[in-house]
């Protein structure tokens, strides 16, 4: 019995150690796997359907298009703009077509710096007064000694007092004695100042009158909205303003207004020619144009 308590256990002894053939003593680390599992690949009929419904784009032809796009819109949000732009510089090209002629005022002839005042006037008049005063004595002393009711020497004194008299009214005597113009002359320079002013309002006038198209230049310059101007724009407007100009106050409201005018007009340039540079800068070749010329 002993023996073969020996023997089996010899046997579980021999056996013990035996490993199966064909199993790996080490286990081999496997390789890493992705996380996401590889699809299957589609068949050829789905893939076809795919690139059927989704078309890739053309890359050689995208960037003409885009630009052309581009350029379209562009055009469209800006036409707009350019049409404004075209009708304002419209606009100020006609107002300094009708206008320019104010560039031709001649300021000393329509202030009349040299206008005689009425204290001047009034003087000249009371010389003027006292002169003939003087000469109808002396002339009444001569002839009362032709009709006998005077002395003789006395007759001939109020001759000699009336040569004297007629004399010193004579212009070149005059200036001998005395600088200051007579009344004559005064009332001749006043005559000649009004004459030269109003053929100078005519000369700017023209035929179609111009202080009343100057008028729409009013947004440039609030003051020709001024009321007291109106009579004017309508003679103006009338062709018959130059005719009407009687008096020194009348030339020197239209002095006024001319002046006022004149700053307009400056205004109306500058931004006529700074929305000339604007359309050069934009590319507007129709838009920025020069001011017609007048002939």
């Amino acid at each position: 019995m002993a023996e073969n308590q020996s023997t089996s256990a010899a046997q579980s002894t021999v056996q013990a150690p035996v490993l199966r053939p064909g199993r790996a003593a080490d286990p081999v680390p496997a390789p890493a796997a992705s996380n996401a599992p590889e699809s299957a690949p589609a068949p050829a009929s789905q893939a076809a359907d795919t690139v059927a419904s989704n078309p890739e784009p053309d890359t050689s032809a995208r960037p003409d298009k885009v630009a052309t796009e581009e350029v379209g819109e562009g055009r469209s949000s800006g036409r707009p703009e350019r049409v404004r732009a075209e009708s304002r510089q419209r606009t100020l090209r006609l107002m300094l077509r009708q206008c320019d002629r104010v560039l031709l005022m001649d300021f000393e002839l329509l202030a009349m710096n040299g206008w005689p005042d009425n204290f001047t006037i009034a003087e000249a008049r009371r010389s003027r007064d006292l002169w003939l005063f003087s000469a109808l004595i002396a002339a009444a002393i001569f002839l009362s000694g032709l009709s006998g009711f005077v002395p003789a020497w006395i007759a001939g004194g109020g001759f000699g007092a009336v040569v004297i008299i007629i004399l010193l009214g004579v212009p070149a005597v005059r200036r001998i004695y005395t600088t200051k113009p007579s009344y004559l002359d005064l009332i001749m320079t006043r005559q000649r100042m009004l004459r030269e002013a109003r053929q100078h309002i005519a000369h700017l006038e023209g035929s179609d009158g111009l202080i009343w198209q100057c008028a729409r230049m009013a947004d440039h310059n609030p003051a020709l909205k001024n009321t007291r101007f109106s009579h004017l724009l309508t003679l103006s407007e009338n062709r018959v303003l130059s005719r009407q100009m009687t008096r020194r106050e009348h030339v020197r409201l239209y002095l006024i207004y001319l002046l006022e005018a004149e700053k307009a007009y400056s205004r109306v340039q500058t931004a006529f020619f700074e929305g000339n540079q604007e359309a050069i800068d934009q590319g507007w070749d129709e838009v920025a144009a020069e001011p017609e010329v007048r002939a």
